[in-house]
């Protein structure tokens, strides 16, 4: 999950600041944890764009610059936001391990993280690099384990790691929309539907486009929605598929070098 800096940030600073101790309280009573927290709770109801420092104050019942004694900005606000939701995700740093091996071990990592851009979905408006903070760490660290003794080389690890975390993204960024959309026009996918149907089949030739006709119209029956609804979990099993068969090609690769690597 990337940070999104709303103006230049000293990395120093940001570092220094998800690295601290946040539950130390300051002359005004306020710890860092605390305005995350409410930070967090403001987004989760109103969007990444609702949060501001002035904001988060008036949540807090405190004035505006008791917060920049704790926080410099919203920028580095928002990396301490992402580095706590990260702390959500797993028990401990085991637990993607106690799967039942490396398939259920990258699915219950799909989940968890699905599960977290559907509980705080500002997450998807984050654009950024990676944020480098303690739960962030933790969390690259108890996802990787699963692969790990596997015959990836390093860089297949991350990628593999990568290809799931960007599928659930994009799969959980396509639902919000469609939510959205739905919020705004005050139609479901179903009743656009019903509405649409009739006039297309008017206007459009199903000679002239008889695969997107027959196949649209097989999906929309299937879906009941304009997209399929249990993508993330089609891909996720596709990928799987793929990785399966990338673990098979370096265990054959190991076994034709012999022991000895030759």
């Amino acid at each position: 999950m990337n940070g999104r800096k709303d103006q230049p940030t000293d990395p120093a600073r940001s570092l220094a600041l998800l690295w601290g101790s946040q539950a130390k309280p300051g002359r005004s009573g306020l710890q860092v944890c605390s305005i995350v927290a409410a930070a967090i709770e403001l987004a989760d109801a109103k969007g990444l764009d609702a949060v501001s420092m002035r904001q988060v104050a008036d949540v807090l019942e405190v004035g505006t610059m008791s917060l920049y004694t704790h926080v410099p900005g919203k920028g580095e606000l928002t990396d301490l936001m992402i580095d706590t939701v990260c702390g959500e995700l797993y028990e401990d740093v085991e637990a993607p391990s106690r799967q039942p091996g490396w398939r259920e071990a990258l699915r219950f990592i799909a989940l968890r993280n699905w599960e977290t851009f559907q509980k705080h979905p500002w997450l998807l408006d984050i654009v950024g690099r990676p944020v480098l903070g303690p739960n962030g760490s933790l969390k690259y660290e108890a996802e990787l384990r699963p692969l790990e003794g596997l015959g990836l080389t390093d860089v297949e690890m991350d990628s593999v790691l990568s290809l799931i975390l960007t599928h659930v993204e994009g799969a959980a960024r396509v639902r919000a929309n469609a939510a959205r959309v739905q919020r705004e026009s005050g139609m479901t996918d179903l009743e656009w539907w019903v509405a649409t149907a009739p006039i297309l089949e008017k206007i459009v030739d199903p000679g002239r486009f008889p695969l997107a006709t027959r196949v649209g119209m097989s999906a929309g029956i299937a879906y009941q929605a304009s997209s399929n609804p249990d993508a993330v979990h089609f891909g996720l099993e596709r990928i799987l598929d793929g990785v399966a068969l990338l673990i098979t090609e370096r265990q054959r690769g190991r076994e034709a070098r012999g022991p000895d690597g030759g």
